[in-house]
């Protein structure tokens, strides 16, 4: 069996933002299974001739199951198919990535993973702000703002959430982030504390706005849009 899967990070949108070995992989690929913000402009430099498979995961709306998607990488490999499985950001933050790794081990399949830039640090270029700072915040940490049933989990750390000299930045939090921050308020964190919401980064519908966490989650509480979106917080924030 000579198939082989390439795991690659697309960035967060924007096409420049490809590795090298990224766009490399994709004209190579006889089978690109792409989420949805790891398509538009960035498929281009897949060959003609291609399978596309799109396989993205959006809240709110029907999605593959994530069985369905091992199991087309599998079934292309076996099939001797050099295959991309392409991701937005970092395929290692959010990415579901382990699942998939399980499979094509499983199934004896050779694989590599080629690094994305990560949507938080684009957040960041485009907010226009270090994701550290020296003397305030030292210390980075991500989180997911959903789990599998999109409700927020409850296994989080909310103590170390709430630390107000950490930068924090939730992945996927629009819809959860107003019953995030009522558990991080409880727990000292200042209704002050400075935040971001960063949307459709790196893309032409980009929108960076400025806020306090309560003012953030006042208006999320209302209208959230479709865009996808970062929220940072923290000492990060103000700018």
């Amino acid at each position: 069996m000579t198939g082989f899967v390439s795991f690659v990070g697309s960035g967060p949108g924007d096409p420049e933002l490809l590795t090298l070995k990224a766009v490399d992989r994709l004209k190579r690929a006889d089978a690109v299974l792409f989420d949805d913000l790891a398509s538009g402009p960035i498929l281009d430099h897949v060959r003609r001739g291609a399978d596309l498979v799109g396989v993205g995961k959006r809240a709110g709306r029907a999605s593959p199951k994530q069985n369905h998607v091992s199991r087309l990488l599998v079934e292309y490999a076996q099939d001797n198919a050099r295959v991309v499985r392409l991701k937005s950001g970092d395929s290692g933050l959010f990415g579901r990535l382990e699942e998939e790794l399980i499979a094509v081990r499983a199934a004896g399949i050779e694989y590599e993973i080629v690094p994305g830039v990560p949507s938080a640090c684009a957040a960041a270029a485009a907010a226009g702000i270090p994701l550290t700072r020296r003397l305030t915040a030292r210390r980075v940490q991500f989180v997911t703002g959903h789990d599998i049933t999109g409700a927020l989990p409850e296994d989080v750390n909310l103590d170390a959430l709430a630390d107000p000299a950490a930068s924090t930045v939730v992945f996927m939090g629009k819809r959860t982030f107003p019953a995030l921050l009522a558990k991080l308020l409880a727990r000292g964190l200042p209704a002050s504390t400075p935040a971001i919401l960063a949307e459709a980064v790196s893309t032409p519908e980009q929108h960076v706005s400025r806020h306090t966490v309560a003012a953030l989650a006042d208006r999320l509480a209302g209208e959230i849009g479709n865009k996808p979106a970062l929220i940072l917080y923290g000492p990060l924030a103000d700018a």
